[in-house]
């Protein structure tokens, strides 16, 4: 069993009765290098003194550095298809929402490719609503061979990681050979009452079968999985401990668990009343919610999108998060659409911030803006990429590859003064590299990236 309920509230309702001195003890194991066990998560998802959460903060910022170093990885979503035969409450897509569905040919989807090329991005998450009459496997085949095609002026795609709805594990398999790096998906609610009560019909209200889809993905050899919840369809407590249950059986049968795992929260969209939904979640628990991820799944990535607000994003990353969107826009041909001055966002967007902005804000925070996409094209993917995070290798490679991404970025993209400052950037974080031999190495490869060569990776 994957998610057992009553285990969970058994654990929920411990940590509830859990003493402050149970749960500092908690997070002095964790301070000490302990994993945290699942009852200390549910005991530390329970606190409320103020001292408590800055060391769970602070913590999580100490760990986030030590596995990730200062890289955030820049990403970019692409919605291709809005045809969808559920009818999820929540979902701008659902089925009984009356408005004129579409799916962008495959010229369509090379001109928006362009256009975030144009902008910088060397990685994209393909979305598609769920109905395979409109929108079948090789429809989607062909649109991330599409993307992978496309070359504007040099620019290129480089990693293509796909959000479909739960499929078989034969066509994980075309997914796989076709070149994908994560496979995304949902849980949306483990709750399995709440689930049943939120999808309302199509394929998606099959609870089991939504549910074992990382298996049925690792077995057609995805080895890369993104989970993530919809935080406020249900208890957030309930979400994150399920949310680790989870990531303990992928990591129990297959040896890898969630690559990443994403925390949107609950937004408005077309035919969505957020006052029928009780759970919504608040920015003091949205960031305890990161933290204490970060500190139970130390090696995962976790992603906060435009949903949020520039300010809480910003501070986000200092505890947890570790790879964010930039310049997202969320409907079907959105990009071209926004090119022209217009609005086609399936949900409410907070932080519409350009990327070059988002790229500066990260620098002058100390952080190195990363596009890279070695691990995937290095082989170092599933049970590989967390043995080399578990033994630290992976920060070694991690950020040399960063700054050769960020070098790259201020030369083809940046403004005279993104590029001053980006320089600058590169050359402080090549200074602070500890390993001669890789410094040298780093030196050799950025100047041949600003003498003109690019994709180059360790």
């Amino acid at each position: 069993m994957i998610i057992d309920d009553v285990y969970i509230k058994t654990l929920l309702k411990n940590g509830a009765e859990a003493s402050a001195e149970a749960r500092r003890a908690a997070l002095s194991r964790a301070e000490g290098g302990a994993p945290l066990t699942l009852t200390d998560a549910a005991a530390l998802l329970h606190m409320t003194d103020a001292e408590d959460e800055a060391r769970l903060f602070a913590l999580a910022g100490k760990i986030k550095n030590a596995v990730y170093g200062n890289r955030v990885v820049l990403f970019a979503p692409l919605y291709v298809s809005d045809y969808c035969v559920n009818n999820c409450a929540y979902c701008g897509y659902k089925k009984s929402n009356g408005f004129r569905r579409r799916k962008l040919t495959f010229d369509e989807i090379r001109q928006e490719v362009e256009l975030l090329e144009s902008l910088g991005h060397k990685r994209l998450a393909l979305e598609f609503g769920e109905d395979y009459e409109n929108c079948p496997m090789e429809y989607i085949l062909g649109a991330i061979g599409a993307v992978y095609d496309t070359k504007n002026g040099g620019g290129e795609i480089r990693r293509v990681n796909v959000n479909i709805a739960a499929t078989t594990v034969e066509n994980y398999a075309k997914l796989k050979e076709k070149g994908i790096g994560t496979y995304i998906l949902f849980q949306e609610t483990y709750h399995k009452a709440t689930y049943e009560r939120l999808h309302r019909g199509g394929p998606k209200s099959d609870y089991g079968y939504h549910l074992t889809a990382f298996d049925r993905a690792m077995q057609g050899g995805v080895d890369d999985v993104g989970a993530g919840v919809l935080f406020g369809l249900y208890d957030y407590k309930y979400e994150v401990m399920a949310l680790l249950l989870h990531n303990a059986h992928l990591e129990r049968t297959y040896g890898a668990g969630f690559h990443t795992i994403s925390v949107p929260r609950l937004r408005q969209a077309r035919g969505n009343d957020l006052r029928a939904f009780p759970h919504l979640v608040g920015d003091s628990d949205f960031k305890r919610i990161i933290a204490l991820l970060r500190i139970a799944v130390p090696y995962t990535g976790i992603i906060l999108s435009t949903r949020e607000s520039a300010a809480l994003r910003n501070e986000a990353i200092h505890y947890g998060v570790s790879q964010i969107s930039a310049g997202s826009a969320t409907g079907v041909g959105a990009y071209r659409v926004e090119a022209a001055g217009e609005d086609a966002n399936q949900f409410e967007i907070a932080d519409r911030r350009a990327v070059h902005t988002v790229v500066a804000d990260l620098m002058n925070s100390g952080f190195i803006p990363s596009y890279c996409t070695a691990c995937y094209r290095k082989g170092r993917t599933g049970d590989r990429f967390f043995a080399l995070a578990r033994s630290g290798e992976i920060k070694n490679v991690c950020a040399p590859n960063a700054i050769m991404t960020l070098a790259e970025y201020v030369t083809d993209y940046g403004d005279d003064a993104l590029k001053s400052a980006g320089l600058d950037c590169v050359k402080r974080n090549i200074a602070a590299i500890e390993d001669e031999s890789m410094r040298t190495a780093l030196e050799a490869q950025t100047e041949k990236i600003l003498a003109g060569k690019r994709d180059l990776y360790f």
